[in-house]
């Protein structure tokens, strides 16, 4: 590899972690301080559970869009005005008093976020399609360090600074930072050749394959946005402070970060990847029902736990790129899979919100959460079988047999 070839390989290793330490922030900031911020918007109950809702929504409507803007306008470009995108709503929503337009910059922000989530595996399978499993390693852990820091920063830097909209505002700058190496990228994508689409989003959604990691993807992303949705007001209500339930929330993604850099590696090298995924479910079920019976004394430890459940998130997108031959089938994979997962997933944080509201508890809403985490063990010993998108659709240049 020349010297030109290793410092854009480098540019690009920093650019994946800039941008993944800025795809969850925009959509979880919102928990620690919605007290706060529905006080100051007289915000209701259903508009409070659309707000938690937004990143599903956003994921699943833009996150669709996001192959055949990259194949039109260029796979760096579309990531670089993602990032453009997440810093203009970031920034917006801290500013303004209107409660459509907070609405409307948090969609904004979350759109941006949405394409950069689904093009990422893409990036992976472009730039690094020999260590799928390791680079995929390093971003989801740089994903959840966002994820934590959103969650657990929050509410000091709105102590510190002067109020919720510094705290939810100030992610506008991380975002802007992380923005700079794909200013440089973006001009890669004049030298990268157009070739004709062969594998759409439509040709996903005839497959097996796709309907099980959507469904999988979706499954678990709505116990993820219910949880980090709603848990910093479930602490709340049981008796914690402001801070101390942000930090319990940040715990739950704190918890994920060691496993994100271990366990994608070991799903890739594992002979059996379905019982690696069947051990990370199952921990779900045990919180929820912990929760149940001991929300408060044992918070730290439910915590802890539910947030080994998290780690499904990066398992899941190691196996976007594993369940696919080219970078066309990835990104392609990866968008019908993300964004009609998504679309599973929008009920999640809403319907806990109502059932919430609607019982004055949180024990419904967690064995509600419980229920729909089963499914995930059925669909897990599907898509980690070693089948392909492109085989089952029977894509010219891979005569493999068709297996699954």
């Amino acid at each position: 590899m020349s010297t030109p070839e290793r410092r854009t390989t480098a540019l690009v290793l920093v650019g994946i972690v800039l941008l993944s330490l800025n795809l969850r922030p925009a959509a979880v900031s919102i928990g620690p301080v919605l007290d706060e911020i529905r006080d100051a918007f007289s915000m209701s109950g259903p508009t409070a559970g659309l707000l938690t809702s937004l990143p599903v929504i956003g994921f699943a409507v833009f996150g669709a869009m996001a192959p055949a803007a990259a194949h039109r306008i260029g796979l760096h470009r579309v990531t670089l005005l993602a990032l453009v995108a997440a810093v203009v709503g970031l920034t917006g929503r801290a500013l303004t008093g209107s409660e459509a337009l907070f609405l409307a910059l948090s969609m904004l922000a979350l759109a941006g976020m949405a394409m950069a989530n689904v093009l990422l595996p893409s990036l992976v399978k472009l730039h690094f399609p020999d260590r799928i499993g390791f680079i995929t390693a390093i971003y989801t852990t740089a994903l959840s360090t966002g994820l934590t820091a959103a969650l657990m920063l929050t509410v000091p830097l709105s102590d510190a600074l002067g109020g919720w909209r510094w705290g939810i505002g100030a992610w506008a700058l991380v975002a802007a930072v992380a923005a700079v190496p794909w200013i440089a990228l973006a001009t890669q994508d004049r030298h990268l050749e157009v070739t004709p689409r062969t594998i759409s989003f439509r040709d996903v959604a005839r497959t097996r394959l796709g309907l099980a990691m959507a469904g999988f993807f979706g499954l678990q992303s709505l116990q993820a946005y219910a949880v980090f949705g709603w848990f910093a007001t479930l602490w709340r209500d049981s008796g914690y402070g402001a801070t101390t339930a942000g930090i319990l929330a940040g715990l739950v993604a704190g918890t994920s970060i060691p496993l994100s850099l271990w366990l994608p590696n070991v799903l890739v090298r594992s002979a059996n990847p379905a019982m690696v995924l069947f051990v990370v479910i199952a921990t779900y079920p045990v919180g929820y029902v912990g929760l149940m019976v001991a929300p408060y004394a044992l918070a730290p430890l439910w915590a802890v736990v539910v947030g080994v459940g998290t780690v499904t998130f990066p398992l899941i997108l190691t196996l976007i790129g594993l369940r696919a031959r080219t970078p066309e089938g990835t990104a392609a994979l990866s968008a019908f899979t993300q964004s009609t997962g998504y679309l599973i997933a929008v009920a999640g944080p809403f319907t806990i919100g109502v059932v919430h509201t609607a019982t004055g508890g949180w024990n419904i809403p967690l064995l509600l959460l419980l229920v729909l985490a089963l499914p995930l063990f059925a669909l897990a010993a599907y898509v980690t079988r070693p089948i392909y998108v492109e085989d089952q659709l029977g894509v010219d240049g891979f005569s493999e047999p068709r297996r699954g």
